[in-house]
């Protein structure tokens, strides 16, 4: 996993449990506003993907009862929220910047290590 993908996931899955709520839920509410679309155009390779799940999965295994206690579903919901978020920050060079912030906005407003869209080749 590049360098930059796995910084995010570190930084991402250490956010306080009423935070990973709330970008949950901003990126349910943008699923109709171009997020289904622009995850669709964030796929990896399946070694990729696998990779960006365990390291997923393996941070927020251990918070799954913290998170759960917080608001019930959250641990799973926290899952995909920074896997979905995950894959655009490693593909963010083939999205649009329309796509990759439709995607990592709502973790922009957070302590989490997002990092500025550029073009593929920049």
């Amino acid at each position: 996993m590049d360098p930059v993908t796995a910084r995010f996931i570190e930084t991402a899955t250490a956010l306080p449990p009423a935070t990973l709520a709330t970008v949950f839920d901003e990126m349910v509410k943008r699923r109709s506003t171009g997020g289904r679309e622009a995850s669709r155009e964030a796929k990896v390779s399946a070694s990729e993907n696998s990779s960006i799940n365990r390291a997923v999965r393996s941070a927020l295994l251990p918070r799954a009862d913290e998170l759960t206690e917080s608001r019930n579903g959250l641990h799973s919901d926290a899952i995909s929220a920074c896997g979905i978020a995950a894959r655009a920050v490693r593909k963010r060079g083939k999205l649009t910047e329309e796509q990759y912030v439709v995607l990592v906005e709502p973790f922009m407003r957070t302590d989490a290590a997002v990092p500025a869209w550029t073009p593929e080749g920049n």
